[in-house]
């Protein structure tokens, strides 16, 4: 599913960036204060230190403007596309004492999210030559997953769940809590008419979640010859999705296997944030 929650993104701006200048600045920014100066009318640029995949262009705009509401912009790339190294991705005009108070909450957003989407698109791009789809997980940051999930679509991958309200997927502990995979689809068919993903680890349980006729089956912490295997007994309107122990070196073979979705936990847990300066322009 792709990210589909952009109002709510929206809503959470305020609130955020609000939060985010208190940790930072609870008492102002005393270094700037005690130089004595107000006013410095000036133009500054952000600069990417590295090649990239820009993300986050909405939370970094509404932080310098929460600082320096004056602030002008001239973006020369949008988010999910491809910045290279010593490129400016933005341009901007205003009060540049206001920019220093609202530089490293900004670029924070930025490179975090930029780097979620650019190891993101590392994936996407090993798998281009399939049909499989890069997949997200929950684990994000609390709080903090509207952004993540948007950034794994600015670069190239497709959200999962965006919450446990949002989908049925039985995993191991459901299954033990019913007393067996075949209770736990029985109860959860009998309670909703929402389509149903089973976690399987073995071959045994891929061939129940296939005579039960779930709609995708989860293929955990397989090796790519007992995925394979998997393969060769699931039936195609069945969706398949590998996870578990997924990483850029093993990516390319899992994809060439047939699956639908690769999961990744990594992209959003792992990624490591995008280097981006802010640099005054002087002359």
């Amino acid at each position: 599913m792709e990210f589909q929650n952009f109002l709510h993104y929206k809503f959470k701006f305020s609130d955020l960036i609000g939060k985010a200048f208190h940790e930072d600045l609870p008492y102002g920014d005393i270094t700037t204060e005690a130089l004595g100066v107000k006013y410095i009318e000036g133009k500054a640029k952000l600069v990417a230190k590295e090649d990239l995949i820009l993300s986050g262009i909405d939370l970094l705009k509404e932080a310098f403007l929460w600082q320096e509401p004056d602030t002008e912009f001239r973006f020369h790339f949008e988010d999910g596309q491809r910045v290279l190294k010593s490129q400016v991705i933005c341009e901007m005009k205003g009060n540049l004492l206001n920019f220093l108070k609202a530089e490293r909450v900004a670029l924070n957003f930025v490179g975090t999210l930029s780097g979620i989407a650019s190891f993101t698109r590392c994936f996407v791009d090993l798998v281009s030559h399939t049909d499989t789809k890069i997949l997200d997980t929950r684990k994000t940051l609390p709080l903090y997953r509207d952004f993540f999930k948007k950034a794994v679509v600015d670069g190239g991958g497709t959200n999962h769940r965006m919450n446990l309200s949002d989908g049925i997927m039985i995993k191991e502990n459901h299954i033990r809590a019913a007393g067996n995979l075949k209770n736990a689809v029985q109860k959860v068919r009998s309670n909703s008419q929402k389509p149903i993903e089973v976690e399987t680890t073995n071959l045994d349980e891929v061939k129940l979640a296939v005579a039960l006729g779930v709609e995708r089956i989860m293929l955990d912490n397989m090796t790519n010859d007992q995925m394979s295997m998997a393969l060769d007994i699931i039936p195609e309107h069945i969706e398949v999705e590998a996870s578990g122990n997924m990483n850029l070196e093993r990516v390319k073979s899992v994809a060439e296997l047939g699956v639908d979705f690769i999961s990744i936990g990594a992209i959003t847990h792992s990624a490591p944030a995008a280097d981006i300066s802010l640099q005054f322009v002087w002359n």
